[in-house]
């Protein structure tokens, strides 16, 4: 099936085809088969785990969303009035009011911002490691021990160790003590606020699953840290390359072992099933790069060499290690990535996807916390909101008596 011939470029890489036997997107003309169920895998997609199938991303909305830009994150003064956080978005409307708030702003502008400092660097290069950050790296280290020290029980079924549960109870009991190894005295209160972002971070311990939501938990606990001023911008390469790469080797320890289940996934219309930052952190390291492009992803001896120095390759590499069957098929979204001639755009589009396949998802954010740091209505949002509306209420009104009375 050809694709519509009116649809516009696009960085945010719309489908190229469709699949005769589940309308996923593919880069080929199917071969004609028999019909299945719609809700059925790919033929050869034969995953280790398998993954919720559902509505694919609107690439439209993708394509209309400007590209975020990287903002510096304010720094919060006393009085502190830190406080516990607690759930807000129930409703696309809520979506909506926190896309229009200065701190889903802001957010991503930090996001952007991590982007931005790994950019042309390796994993390996030599960065500003501050005590924090040395501290964080252990912490993190210190979670992988645990793993090791709470095996996965047999199980009749390879999905959702039940040991994963110790193990996260064991972070809900030292969480605290264990961040307090970082925390200067004037913030040690703020452990009410901070928590509770990091105990969500490495995924559900009733579902025993993780996605995209826990991830951007952990990013959100790195910008309290920053609006704190603990994290500091000249630490952000650090942060990328130091603490993100360690967390991320913590959590493919923890899905691999406790075999965590993919939560909120898109499937196969998703990048893969579990994260998203990786993607865009690894696609701005290797913006601008003499030698590799988009689609050496399927050169498998720069996988094997280069994916120790590169997110990107390495998030390549690991999917191509739990999937099975072709890559165009399990994993068509990135395989069409691989086409885009260079890495800046793709690293363009992924911020954009991750704005609007993340962050305005009412699946994924709905359990996203708000309290002080993170505010869910600020005050330049009240004040915007009661200016626009009496701004558009005096418009109705002199439009009413233009009318009624005439122009004379």
């Amino acid at each position: 099936m050809e694709p519509p011939k009116d649809q516009p470029p696009s960085s945010a890489y719309p489908p190229s085809g469709s699949c005769n036997n589940c309308g996923g997107p593919t880069i080929s003309e199917p071969a004609p088969q028999a019909s299945l169920p719609d809700m059925s895998p790919p033929p050869n997609y034969r995953p280790i785990r398998a993954p919720a199938i559902n509505v694919p991303h609107n690439p439209q909305a993708i394509i209309l969303s400007p590209v975020p830009h990287a903002e510096k994150v304010p720094v919060v003064t006393p009085p502190y009035q830190f406080q516990r956080p607690v759930k807000r978005i129930h409703s696309p409307d809520d979506i909506r009011r926190f896309q229009e708030s200065a701190s889903f702003k802001n957010f991503l502008g930090f996001v952007v911002s991590l982007s931005e400092s790994i950019d042309g660097h390796k994993i390996a290069d030599p960065c500003h490691v501050s005590p924090t950050v040395a501290t964080i790296v252990s912490i993190l280290e210190t979670l992988l021990r645990w793993i090791d020290e709470i095996p996965p029980v047999p199980m009749s079924s390879r999905y959702g160790n039940i040991s994963f549960r110790s193990w996260h109870d064991r972070l809900a009991e030292k969480g605290e003590s264990l961040v307090h190894e970082f925390l200067p005295d004037e913030f040690k209160e703020s452990t009410i606020e901070i928590v509770p972002y990091l105990f969500d971070s490495f995924g559900n311990a009733s579902r025993i699953d993780y996605g995209t939501g826990h991830e951007t938990n952990f990013a959100a606990w790195l910008y309290c840290l920053a609006k704190m001023g603990i994290i500091k911008e000249e630490d952000y390469h650090a942060v990328v390359a130091r603490v993100f790469v360690k967390y991320l080797e913590l959590m493919r320890k923890l899905q691999m072992v406790y075999c965590l289940e993919p939560a909120g996934s898109h499937g196969v219309w998703g990048l893969d099933d579990y994260h998203f930052l990786p993607f865009i952190f690894g696609s701005s390291q290797l913006i601008d790069h003499k030698y590799m492009k988009p689609k050496s992803i399927h050169n498998d001896d720069i996988l094997d060499n280069f994916s120790s120095e590169y997110m990107y390759l390495s998030c390549i590499g690991f999917v191509k290690k739990v999937k099975k069957g072709l890559f165009a098929e399990h994993s068509p979204l990135l395989d069409d990535i691989s086409g885009v001639p260079n890495w800046k755009k793709v690293n363009s589009g992924l911020l954009k996807m991750y704005k609007v396949d993340v962050l305005q998802k009412v699946p994924i954010m709905q359990h996203f916390l708000f309290g002080w740091l993170i505010k869910w209505y600020d005050s330049s949002f009240v004040l915007s909101r009661f200016l626009s509306i009496v701004t558009s209420g005096c418009i109705m009104w002199f439009v009413d008596w233009v009318l009624y009375h005439g122009t004379d």
